[in-house]
């Protein structure tokens, strides 16, 4: 079981080295096998400079790892760190296998059966993926773990964060995919549709996550849906109907979670990388 760590381990203690010294944000690519997803999972990493004690550093896991040069992650987290503007970080980026089975919510697959392996996912990141970035970063426990993700990726992201709550303390969901649900039916109105929706119905069903805190982004131009006909798109309704549910929970907005509409935004990774620096002072701001 060690052995497979031993290579990651060495390659990752190198980079926060040269990091350390050289005071500069770095970036490698690596990979591990799951057991839980049964494949290799390529991993991208970036790192600010380790910080003298290393309880003072955080851990953001991304999923759709491999579009994170397209989101700018690393040139933005470079500008914000030299600033001063955000605290020490290492960034895990988890490489996508089959994000149509892989990212979803927990054991409910969609009507459609999208989302079957959600599941396994999440025991890749809970049992797997945690033990890979604290003993690559040599340490027993990051100040806060952060989740995030775009898209499909995103609504993955809140279900990993909402079952493990013990373990997560922020989530950051751009343009997620919060329409997931699990009825079809026969030509189906949008209040049923509503109705049917996996992820608002899956919190108002549980209870408060003390202390959790979530990051919500749209776009107006996210897509053209409307099936409620109310002058709003889908991708907006659906997460403010889950913030809605969130505080009826009672999380405050502005102080638990908080909302990012873009005007004009869509439903790609310039739109996302426009307020990425918001997202990670948020999360890591001094």
């Amino acid at each position: 079981m060690l052995k497979k760590y031993i290579a990651p381990f060495s390659l990752l203690l190198l980079l926060l080295s040269a990091v350390g010294c050289k005071s500069k944000i770095k970036q490698l690519d690596d990979q591990i096998y799951s057991r839980h997803l049964q494949r290799q999972v390529k991993l991208t990493i970036i790192s600010t400079p380790m910080p003298a004690d290393k309880t003072e550093l955080n851990l953001l896991i991304l999923n759709d790892g491999q579009e994170i040069g397209q989101f700018g992650v690393k040139d933005i987290i470079d500008s914000l760190y030299k600033k001063k503007l955000i605290n020490p970080v290492l960034v895990v980026g988890v490489h996508a296998g089959d994000r149509m089975k892989e990212f979803g919510v927990g054991d409910q697959p969609d009507y459609l059966k999208r989302g079957d392996k959600a599941a396994d996912y999440d025991e890749f990141i809970n049992d797997e993926l945690f033990a890979y970035a604290k003993k690559n970063a040599t340490v027993r426990k990051f100040k806060s773990v952060v989740i995030a993700g775009c898209s499909q990726g995103g609504l993955s992201a809140f279900d990993i964060a909402w079952t493990h709550a013990a373990k997560i303390d922020k989530v950051g969901v751009f343009s997620g995919s919060f329409w997931w649900r699990g009825y079809a039916g026969n030509n189906p109105t949008g209040e049923q549709i509503n109705q049917s929706r996996i992820m608002q119905n899956l919190v108002k069903s549980s209870t408060k996550r003390a202390g959790m805190k979530f990051w919500f982004e749209a776009g107006t131009n996210d897509e053209n849906g409307d099936r409620d006909g109310d002058g709003i798109i889908d991708a907006i309704d659906d997460t403010k109907d889950l913030m809605l549910a969130l505080k009826t929970l009672g999380y405050v907005e502005n102080q638990d979670y908080v909302y990012v509409q873009v005007e004009g935004g869509q439903h790609n990774q310039s739109t996302w990388s426009q307020v990425l620096d918001d997202f990670l002072i948020w999360c890591y701001g001094k």
